[in-house]
């Protein structure tokens, strides 16, 4: 890799090689612990308004949670909030703005969950104050329907249809309507962000439902044992419901994430290939420039394979110290982000204002192995390169 007397084209084009494969490995380590950092924040904000464990009928959409089994599970030591849900679309209007929406109605149990506060972009996270109720809106009705949380005098109005009327002259007899303030927006994503979250006395008023309700959500101490308690309740009552972890509650989310890394990862890959192939360029110009010394080794007694060995030893060395010194300064460069958070987002959130950082140990040992997997290919055609023609080199000698 470097000369003792003096610097030769070919140490030139090994130092570009070296580099290509340090700037290859360096990128893929701060973009996959960029992106690791993306995916704990949307999973963080996903899991602040999921619970761990949600139950939900086979049949039809509401069930009665007053059964000794539920109430039995609500005794339940390990449990940290057992919050019961009462879920519908209907019709949202402010001012003389109508949108389709979600209203999800819960009980009080819902608030123990002190990272709500996290996801609100304007006002707070308050569903009750004495005895008034209040509304939490997501940021996509906030936005549609251009709700401003810190004016009073102009409320919600929500309509949901009367389940006892089929038809009226007055369209309006047809729907139930309920007015509520506004007291906070909140952003997760898109999924989430069409909802309004109310007290569930507010949505059993609103939809006619004073006993029944549409799920369970389930969220434990620390420590408990998830997979334990979800084989537990489905031994229990699973032919009747449908109970899902978080990660069964949004399986395109978890598969999206999964897709977009491994995309990401064999993009960056393609590109490290192409750096790492360029030592195959320079170590073949160097048994060029060394032909005679290949046979004057040759003919000391040097078989072909001790050749061969030289130069897939040179091309291994450039490939791993290039991979090791980028390594090291994508996790330097990794440390400073995570630290100080010097590069920016571009634009100001109430979740995120710098690029997170999440660094893993398996990505260094990921690069590392693909770094290494690639290079002995690159190096093995360089070596086998080596001694094409040694025999001809031997006779003009």
């Amino acid at each position: 890799m470097f000369s003792g007397k003096k610097m030769h084209a070919i140490n030139i084009i090994s130092g570009i090689s070296m580099l290509g494969v340090l700037v290859g490995s360096a990128a893929l380590i701060i973009i996959l612990s960029v992106f690791n950092g993306f995916e704990k924040v949307i999973l963080s904000l996903y899991s602040n308004f999921t619970p761990e464990i949600k139950i939900e009928t086979r049949l039809g959409k509401t069930f009665d949670p007053n059964t000794p089994y539920f109430n039995a599970l609500h005794k339940d030591a390990s449990l940290f909030s057992f919050t019961e849900v009462l879920q519908e679309k209907a019709l949202i209007r402010y001012g003389d703005k109508p949108l389709i929406g979600i209203i999800k109605g819960v009980s009080d149990d819902f608030l123990k969950n002190k990272q709500l506060d996290s996801t609100v972009q304007n006002g707070s996270f308050t569903l009750k104050s004495g005895d008034k109720y209040f509304a939490v809106v997501g940021a996509t009705i906030q936005g549609s329907l251009g709700i401003n949380v810190h004016d009073d005098l102009s409320p919600i109005q929500i309509f949901s249809p009367r389940r006892t009327v089929v038809s009226s002259a007055n369209p309006l007899d047809e729907f139930e309507v309920r007015s509520i303030n506004a007291s906070g927006v909140f952003a997760i994503q898109q999924e989430f962000d069409d909802i309004v979250v109310t007290p569930i006395e507010f949505a059993r008023d609103l939809l006619n439902q004073p006993k029944e309700i549409t799920s369970l959500e389930l969220t434990y101490k620390k420590g408990t044992d998830l997979s334990v308690v979800q084989n537990k309740i489905k031994d229990a009552i699973g032919k009747q419901y449908t109970i899902k972890n978080r990660k069964e509650q949004n399986t395109e989310l978890y598969k999206t994430l999964n897709y977009e890394r491994w995309s990401i990862f064999m993009i960056l890959t393609f590109v490290l290939i192409i750096a790492i192939f360029n030592i195959i360029g320079s170590l073949t110009m160097l048994v060029i420039d060394k032909r005679k010394d290949i046979a004057i080794l040759s003919s000391l007694g040097a078989n072909k394979r001790l050749i061969q060995g030289i130069f897939f030893f040179e091309g291994m060395m450039i490939s791993i110290f290039g991979c090791i010194v980028g390594i090291a300064l994508g996790l330097a460069f990794c440390l400073v982000q995570q630290r100080f958070g010097f590069i920016r987002m571009g634009a100001a959130t109430s979740v995120i204002d710098a690029y997170p950082i999440d660094l893993k140990i398996t990505d260094f040992g990921l690069v590392f192995l693909t770094v290494g997997a690639i290079s002995v290919i690159a190096s093995g055609i360089s070596a086998r390169l080596s001694i094409k023609g040694l025999d001809e080199i031997k006779q003009d000698l």
